[in-house]
């Protein structure tokens, strides 16, 4: 009897630990997944409560389908660039990148691409579906094809829903006094667009830019903000208050900006963490504030700490609380959601040493950020106690002549 209460008790001991253990290491609501070589570039949640990355290996497009828990459900490559995903309202997806746009159907299989531009350097970095079921597309235009550093404009190109233009406008300083790209797009309440990114002279200066324009691309409104630093912005949201909010970065922090509807900022703030930090992505969460996220980074780019960064602020921007996602390797967060459940996922990416490829990352997490985690400094102490428990227990019954 006394020898099977011991092993009753170092039984119990040990599934307990087991629970403790799936309990810290594992969860449906939080995880994170690596997919395989390629730099992931822009995310969505799908109508069926999973996810679609679009990503970049070299110059190939990588289009990843997951389920809601990460699993990989199909992939398609493609001979394309890629910086912009949206699910459309078909079910499919299309994704600008480079100078074109495709569109896939649901299962990833390639329906149409488009091209645009001529023979300058140009491309797209952001694609929104319209409300007329077209798609608008954002990015840079140059008319030097040989020099990717000559003066750039803002560029705005309408297609309808097959992807063929309906008409195209850029916008710019004169010539020898623009470096203007444009990283984000949304469409505005009156059927006309706001492009957001940064302008100014090549790694001299610049501005986060705003332009306001009409439902056909004509120029309503701009303006600019920052003074004599580095700034810029990578991504805009439509805010409830009929306003917008933008995320990028000055002078190596990140930066939110909040603006009402003509372009007057009402407030903007700046977040610091490492060192080095730029934010890519921006939501306005159900629950109230903005979430913003990017990468922080400490020391130089291949040697030193890069991480990925959460921040979740108030309605005036004040931070509330922030999220750091690291390992080894250097993580990069590129794209940023809110989630059907009221929580966050991230796409990016891990880099590694040459000659190893970057690795896709998908980051799910809950509503303040946390992600599940089960350190190694956690199981070293777990086995100390277990061991301490044999040793006790053992003792114990030595002493009474029951072993």
């Amino acid at each position: 009897m006394p020898a099977k209460l011991f092993l009753s008790v170092m039984l119990l001991f040990v599934l307990v630990s087991l629970l403790f253990v799936g309990s810290v290491g594992a969860s449906s609501e939080m995880w994170s997944q690596t997919y395989g070589s390629g730099t992931g570039r822009s995310l969505v949640e799908t109508s069926d409560g999973g996810f679609a990355i679009a990503a970049a290996g070299g110059n190939t497009l990588w289009l990843v389908k997951t389920d809601a828990n990460g699993n990989m459900e199909w992939n398609r490559t493609y001979e394309a660039s890629v910086h912009s995903l949206v699910e459309a309202s078909d079910g499919g997806y299309a994704i600008a990148g480079g100078d074109g746009l495709v569109k896939m159907d649901s299962y990833g299989n390639l329906e149409w691409r488009q091209h645009y531009g001529g023979l300058g350097y140009d491309f797209f970095k952001s694609l929104i579906e319209t409300s007329d079921g077209g798609y608008a597309i954002g990015g840079s235009f140059s008319l030097d094809y040989e020099d990717p550093f000559a003066d750039r404009d803002f560029w705005l190109v309408k297609t309808d829903s097959y992807g063929n233009m309906e008409w195209n406008q850029t916008y710019g300083k004169a010539a020898g006094e623009g470096y203007d790209y444009a990283n984000a797009l949304v469409e505005a309440s009156d059927g006309g667009y706001l492009l957001v990114g940064n302008a100014g002279l090549y790694l001299v200066e610049s501005k986060v830019w705003v332009i306001k324009t009409d439902e056909r691309g004509n120029m309503e409104w701009n303006q600019r903000y920052g003074g004599r630093e580095q700034a810029g912005a990578n991504s805009v949201v439509k805010t409830s208050d009929g306003g917008y909010a933008l995320a990028g970065y000055i002078s190596g922090d990140f930066w939110l900006i909040k603006i009402d509807e003509s372009g007057n900022m009402e407030w903007n703030q700046t977040y610091s963490k490492l060192g080095s930090e730029e934010a890519y992505s921006l939501v306005e969460p159900s629950d109230g504030g903005y979430a913003l996220a990017g990468y922080t980074r400490k020391g130089q780019l291949n040697t030193g700490v890069t991480e990925g960064w959460l921040v979740k602020t108030d309605a005036n921007g004040n931070e509330v609380w922030s999220q750091t996602y690291g390992g080894t390797g250097l993580y990069f967060v590129q794209s940023l959601v809110e989630t059907s459940d009221g929580a966050f996922a991230m796409a990016g990416y891990i880099s590694h040493p040459y000659p190893d490829p970057a690795e896709l990352l998908l980051i799910k997490t809950d509503k303040y950020g946390n992600i599940p985690e089960f350190p190694s400094c956690t199981i070293l102490p777990l086995l100390i106690v277990a061991t301490m428990v044999v040793i006790i227990v053992r003792n114990k019954f030595s002493r009474k002549g029951l072993t």
